[in-house]
């Protein structure tokens, strides 16, 4: 299984689509579970971190970080 890196705030786009046809979400919670909140609806998930590490397609760095 590939090591996938992510911080607080990051953006990332999930596999499949939410249910309000969007797959980009937010990480709003990073430890044992991660929640995500979708950046379309504002839904929030908790999932723990090997579930997440499956449906995770690609995590998009965010820029605020360099502050």
């Amino acid at each position: 299984m590939n090591v996938i890196e992510f911080n607080l705030n990051d953006e990332v786009i999930m596999k499949k689509p939410h249910a309000c046809k969007t797959n980009l979400w937010t990480i709003t919670r990073n430890g044992a579970d991660i929640k995500i909140k979708c950046n379309n609806c504002g839904r929030e998930i908790l999932m723990d971190r090997l579930e997440f590490m499956r449906k995770v397609k690609k995590v998009i760095k965010n820029e605020k970080k360099s502050e």
